[in-house]
């Protein structure tokens, strides 16, 4: 996942799509209002705020064994998380419940499935195509031990890149180590450029386990990866490709997806 920097904030370009397609739905909304007398602009916020919560409300049904161990989290939509085509379906009958089989309707249900097909091909494009991990890089473990990811390559791997400055780094943190604690392959969860005393102090008042933690405290390793906003999420297949990447704070259900999809990722 790519993202685009506004001002101190990094926005992923995934989101930004996503806002641009829903500000021009609601564009389309007014108009159609003025042209055909019809309360499209009302039934446009209507469907809109009814086709996200369906959308988000499939995506978690999709990925309920995730949920179930943090039912809170379902509502944590900043994180991501939205099946399309449900939240399409559910707008397309608010628009013609409110609207009828009119004009209006027939239009601004047009301009739904159009923008959602939009998002459908856009989407897939703003993602950076596989590209190999940077050779050479070093890490270290909290016991003082150097660990070459070059010597990670032949199974797949997580490296998850967070900083104890970081809110949403905190956020994530203690779920993240316990879906490394279970998970199938590696995940490995690596400090941007932060002392040893400062982590083990943090990871002990948080009570959370160091046994995948990785520093990187001359801070050379990190800025390597081009990771532009913290927290990033690397996806690493077994040859040394990063197949995938997710920028901000991830979701269990987002990040076991992601492992799941890795582990099927041919070698």
């Amino acid at each position: 996942m790519t993202s685009i920097p506004l001002g101190p904030l990094m926005l992923a370009t995934e989101r930004l799509i996503a806002l641009v397609l829903i500000g021009a739905f609601l564009f389309l909304g007014s108009r159609i209002a003025r042209r055909t007398a019809a309360h499209a602009d009302t039934a446009a916020w209507r469907a809109l705020l009814i086709g996200l919560v369906a959308a988000r409300l499939a995506f978690v049904l999709a990925n309920l064994d995730a949920y179930r161990t943090e039912p809170l989290s379902a509502l944590a939509a900043w994180q991501g998380g939205f099946a399309l085509w449900p939240g399409v379906l559910a707008a397309l009958v608010t628009i013609f419940a409110m609207l009828r089989r009119t004009r209006a309707a027939f239009l601004l249900g047009g301009a739904a499935v159009g923008l959602a097909l939009g998002a459908s091909l856009l989407t897939p494009m703003t993602r950076p195509a596989p590209h190999p991990l940077p050779p050479g890089l070093m890490l270290g473990t909290l016991e003082g031990q150097t660990v070459a990811l070059d010597d990670l390559r032949g199974r797949p791997f997580v490296l998850n890149i967070w900083a104890t400055w970081c809110g949403p780094c905190r956020r994530e943190m203690p779920m993240v180590v316990d879906v490394a604690r279970d998970a199938t392959i590696p995940v490995y969860l690596a400090n941007a450029g932060e002392d040893l005393p400062r982590i083990r102090e943090y990871l002990e008042n948080e009570g959370l386990s160091g046994k995948r933690v990785l520093v990187d405290p001359q801070g050379q390793a990190i800025p390597a990866l081009d990771t532009r906003a913290l927290p990033t999420t690397l996806f690493i297949d077994g040859s040394g490709m990063i197949v995938s990447s997710h920028v901000g704070e991830i979701s269990r259900a987002q990040l076991t997806a992601q492992i799941e999809a890795l582990e099927r990722t041919p070698q």
